[in-house]
């Protein structure tokens, strides 16, 4: 008697199904795989991104008056002033570039008190 080979693309009812809890288990997984390979490319990002500010240690001293602003149209600089001591120091920033540039007027009359 020859045997006779049955061939479908059905699972036969000895195959398990998955239960939804191994559906539940293997969709945590691959959410928590694209969670961490996320996290693991916005970190690196760049300096920007994980240190905006970049600011220098602090000494005893502080001078936390406030910045009188310039507001440049588009496409131009912003510019920052400041008296520090009998100085005048200006702070040009543009936007979110990795330049800018700073000024000082020694002994600016608008500075002394």
């Amino acid at each position: 008697m020859t045997a006779t080979r049955k061939t479908t693309n059905e699972p036969s009812e000895n195959s398990p199904r998955p239960t939804p809890r191994s559906r539940r288990n293997r969709r945590l997984a691959i959410g928590g795989t694209i969670a961490a390979s996320l996290a693991l490319t916005l970190a690196g990002c760049g300096e920007k991104f994980t240190e905006p500010f970049k600011d220098a240690p602090r000494s005893g001293k502080d001078n936390g008056t406030p910045m009188d602003l310039v507001r440049m149209a588009d496409g131009f600089s912003n510019v920052g002033s400041k008296c520090d001591g009998p100085n005048r120091v200006y702070v040009v920033y543009h936007g979110d570039n990795e330049y800018g540039s700073l000024a000082v007027v020694p002994n600016d009359p608008r500075c002394t008190k």
